[in-house]
């Protein structure tokens, strides 16, 4: 119980750090070599949606409640409230995906914080896929192996091969975890195909280094 306590209110803390970095427009990295790739396209009118709802709702509300007491609860609620969906729509676009010399970050707001070195990487390939169901997270069996989907929207296009299999850092209501070993990592972006192109240049930089680098021989 604790450690989901702990954990909302460092999601709360994150949500509205994410909303100051947004408005006073922060770089989302400091590594020159690095280009961001937003997956918040798809869910950014609906949460425009809500909360233009939320600012037309509060004042009428506020307006047509006669009790002094419940109104202002009402209001105050209200103002938190859409200010709680802009943070989270903030988040969403201060952690887009990262594609720099290091590797591949794959983000989803504060949720998700995955670091892939290139030497852990396959292959990149532009696929689109509809999902059904709404979850972010979820799992799938093939015949290659275990594919975790990290999708937007019940939607994921770009596939991230893996060389082998290998576990990924998860948290389920604050407590940090690791997933199965899987084969594939399946994400959206909203320009997946500019990401591919860009991912395999440094894949192919990085084979590229690692055939040139010596062999090292060991002399009893």
């Amino acid at each position: 119980m604790m450690s989901f306590v702990k954990f909302m209110l460092v999601y709360e803390l994150g949500m509205w750090r994410s909303f100051f970095r947004w408005v006073l427009r922060r770089p989302v990295t400091s590594d020159p070599s690095a280009r961001a790739f937003s997956y918040a396209g798809v869910v950014t009118p609906i949460l425009a949606a809500f909360i233009g709802v939320s600012v037309i709702e509060v004042p009428i509300l506020h307006l047509i409640l006669p009790w002094s007491t419940i109104r202002n609860v009402v209001t105050a609620l209200g103002v938190y409230g859409a200010l709680w969906m802009v943070g989270l729509l903030a988040s969403l676009r201060v952690h887009p995906h990262v594609v720099s010399e290091a590797g591949l970050w794959v983000r989803y707001g504060l949720s998700v914080d995955i670091r892939l070195p290139w030497d852990a990487i396959a292959a990149v390939r532009f696929q689109y896929r509809s999902l059904t169901g709404s979850r972010t997270v979820r799992f799938e069996e093939s015949d290659a192996g275990r594919i975790m989907y990290l999708a937007i929207s019940g939607q994921s296009s770009v596939d991230i091969v893996f060389r082998q299999p290998t576990t990924l850092p998860l948290s389920q209501r604050g407590r940090a975890m690791r997933s199965e070993p899987v084969t594939e990592l399946r994400i959206y972006a909203d320009q997946p195909e500019a990401l591919v192109a860009l991912a395999r240049e440094h894949l192919a930089a990085d084979r590229a280094c690692r055939r040139a680098q010596p062999a090292v021989v060991e002399v009893s």
